[in-house]
């Protein structure tokens, strides 16, 4: 069973357990099961008139948005197609320094962007703790091979995927302040509550050093318009928007993307929703035989399994029509782990079932 490098490929599972793909139930794609809001749909109708217009190519008015959101003037945020897209000039700025040091395991386009611009990297392995532990980061002192870290770069998400740990930002700081570039995916942050999440955010304009990258499609369930900004210094997004090709934000997405911003009704609906409904599901997994969930700060949850999660995950798609990430794309994972999203206590009660029916198949 050869796995998608990401998840949510719902046409690839459902060829796979011969149906229809609105018949599986996605576990694999960490996306909010609340959404889209209402506000979403709205904004997308009334603006279909405008589909006979190119964008904006300054993309003025959603810069205003986000940076009314953001308290921070609209120069300093740059909208892309998805948080992917903007990672990729992300990495070009990372390629040219001596070397990027990035912590692993890592969501995989990471790799792939790096590579693409032929950056030297140097992966550091991160302690893998079922429990939320310290807040610490390894130090990179130890792991820099002779390379002064004035001239290297920092690539990490936080909350972290795959293990959903949240680093609290105090222990990114010593990086901001030795090396020459700083990037930090924050895909998952806007999961915690504010008086909870360790967004670097507020730090951009100290640092011109350190560029954050956001994504509104995980958070709002809009993966099928494409939406992200990055957050950092004019000159450098300056430099990004010379690099890349014009309009890579459709006019339906920008309007979308303002009207979900200003959804606070929504914002705090999942912020109540999350923490009852993973708590839920992580209790669930630790009563299952074999399963061992780790503790997170975002909308999934790692498992360890003591069986081939390959074997696991094809049962259950075959057998209840759930689909699961596997982890076999992290090398420094593989066969005995599996990442799933928080979703419904409903949907929370199939998967359950039919992991503990791919189990007792596991088993016989």
């Amino acid at each position: 069973m050869t796995s998608p490098v990401h998840g949510g490929n719902l046409t690839w599972a459902a060829a796979l357990a011969g149906c229809s793909p609105h018949e599986i139930l996605d576990f694999s794609a960490s996306i909010n099961p609340l959404g889209p809001p209402d506000s979403a749909i709205a904004a997308i109708q009334a603006h279909l008139g405008v589909l006979n217009a190119y964008p904006d190519p300054d993309y003025r008015d959603l810069r205003a948005a986000l940076g009314q959101f953001h308290n921070l003037s609209p120069e300093w945020i740059l909208p892309g197609n998805g948080a992917a897209e903007l990672l990729s000039w992300a990495a070009r700025s990372l390629s040219q320094q001596a070397a990027t040091y990035l912590w692993v395991p890592a969501f995989g386009d990471y790799r792939r962007s790096l590579q693409a611009f032929g950056a030297k990297t140097i992966e550091c392995p991160l302690p893998l703790t079922r429990t939320a532990g310290s807040s610490t980061l390894p130090d990179l002192t130890q792991l820099h091979l002779g390379l002064r870290l004035a001239d290297c770069g920092l690539l990490i998400n936080n909350p972290h995927n795959p293990t959903g740990r949240l680093w609290r930002r105090e222990a990114i700081l010593p990086y901001l302040e030795q090396m020459a570039l700083v990037v930090v995916d924050e895909a998952f942050m806007d999961f915690l509550p504010p008086a909870a999440d360790q967004s670097l955010i507020d730090w951009v304009s100290q640092y011109p050093n350190l560029v954050v990258v956001r994504s509104l499609t995980k958070f709002y369930s809009v993966p099928g318009l494409r939406l992200g900004y990055a957050i950092a210094h004019p000159d450098r997004l300056r430099q990004w928007s010379q690099w890349r090709d014009p309009w890579p934000v459709n006019v339906l997405a920008e309007k979308c993307a303002i009207a979900l911003v200003q959804d606070r009704a929504f914002q705090q609906r999942t912020w109540a929703w999350l923490a009852q409904a993973r708590s839920q599901l992580y209790e669930g997994l630790q009563q299952l035989p074999g399963l061992f969930p780790y503790e997170g700060a975002a909308n999934f949850l790692l498992v360890e399994s003591a069986y081939s999660t390959r074997q696991l995950s094809q049962a259950l798609l075959l057998n209840s029509r759930v689909l699961i990430r596997d982890c076999l794309s992290f090398p420094q994972l593989g066969d005995r782990y599996f990442r799933v999203a928080v979703r419904t206590i409903a949907d929370h009660h199939r998967l359950l079932a039919g992991l503990a029916t791919a189990i007792d198949i596991y088993d016989r």
